[in-house]
C-alpha cells in the first residue's frame, strides 16, 4: 500500500509527464486565458494568425499592441524547430499590468500554426522578418483597428517582436508611438556579432527609412547578452524622436518590474 508521500511523488510525476507533453502553443493559450484574454483568429496574406486581447466593455481610440519575441525558431542553435512559438512569454504579463485596450498580436505559423498550408520553417528562421510576415501582421492590425474604431496605435514588441514593431510602424498611418525592449534592431550586426548566419530573407529596420512624427522608446537591458546595450545604443539614439534607456533587465527578465512606470508614460501622449 502507497504511503502518502508516495501519492505525492506520484501526482507530481504525472503533473510534470503533463506539462512535458504540452505543446508550447496549448500552454501560451493556457497562461493567456489565465490572465482573462480573449483569443482572436484571423487570416491575412494567406494565413491564419491567432492574437489575444484584453479588450474591455468600453475601449478608447488608442491601442496598445504587443509583440511577442522570436520564440523558439531553432532547436540547439542547429535545426529549425517544429513549432516556433514562444515557451515563456514575456509580453502577457506586461499585458496584464495594461490598463489601455491592448492586442497580442500573433505573427503567421505561430501559436498553433506551424502546420497550416503555406507555412514553412524559413518564416520563422531566415524570414522571420520578411516582407511576407510584415505584410500580414499589417494587415490583421489595420483590420483590427477598422473594424473597434482605434485611430492610434502603440506599438510594443520585445526582442524580435521589437524589430516587427519598427517595421510595422513603417505602413501604419495610425502609429502614434514605438516601444522596444531588447528589440534586434541591426538584424546584420546582431548576426554578425554572435557568428550567426544572416537573416538574408528578412527587413532590417536599421536599413530603412525611419518614420518621422512618431515617439519612441528603446530599452536595453543592462545584463543581456542577446542583444547588448553597446550593440544598438549609439544608432538608436540617431533616430529622431528617440529615448535610449539601459534598464535593470536581462533578455527576458526584470522587464515586468519595469513597466508601470512606462505605461505612465504613454499615458501622457497626445
Amino acid at each position: 500500500m502507497l504511503t502518502k508521500r508516495q501519492h505525492s511523488l506520484i501526482k507530481i510525476s504525472l503533473l510534470a509527464t503533463l506539462m512535458a507533453c504540452t505543446t508550447p502553443s496549448a500552454r501560451l493559450h493556457e497562461q493567456a486565458t489565465a490572465f482573462g484574454f480573449q483569443a482572436l483568429e484571423s487570416e491575412a496574406g494567406g494565413f491564419k494568425l491567432t492574437s489575444f486581447t484584453n479588450l474591455p466593455p468600453s475601449a478608447g481610440k488608442r491601442l496598445h499592441v504587443y509583440l511577442e519575441g522570436d520564440g523558439r525558431p531553432w532547436e540547439r542553435g542547429q535545426f529549425p524547430t517544429a513549432d516556433p512559438t514562444t515557451r515563456t512569454s514575456t509580453v502577457l504579463s506586461l499585458i496584464a499590468s495594461d490598463s489601455e485596450p491592448a492586442l497580442y498580436l500573433g505573427r503567421p505559423c505561430y501559436n498553433g500554426h506551424a502546420g497550416d498550408p503555406g507555412c514553412s520553417q524559413s518564416l520563422w528562421t531566415g524570414a522571420r522578418y520578411g516582407e511576407r510576415v510584415v505584410a500580414a501582421m499589417t494587415q490583421t492590425l489595420t483590420e483590427f483597428c477598422t473594424l473597434r474604431g482605434y485611430r492610434k496605435v502603440v506599438l510594443i514588441g520585445h526582442s524580435g517582436g521589437g524589430t516587427l514593431a519598427l517595421l510595422i510602424a513603417e505602413r501604419l498611418p495610425q502609429t502614434v508611438a514605438v516601444v522596444t525592449l531588447a528589440a534586434n534592431y541591426d538584424i546584420d550586426i546582431w548576426a554578425d556579432h554572435h557568428g550567426y548566419q544572416r537573416l538574408n530573407d528578412s527587413l532590417n529596420p536599421a536599413t530603412r527609412a525611419v518614420k518621422t512624427g512618431i515617439a519612441e522608446w528603446h530599452l536595453l537591458g543592462r545584463r543581456d547578452n542577446n542583444i547588448p546595450p553597446e550593440l544598438f545604443q549609439q544608432a538608436l539614439r540617431q533616430r529622431p524622436n528617440s529615448n535610449v534607456e539601459i534598464v535593470d533587465a536581462d533578455h527576458g527578465h526584470g522587464w515586468q518590474a519595469i513597466w508601470p512606470q512606462m505605461l505612465k508614460r504613454l499615458d501622457h501622449l497626445p
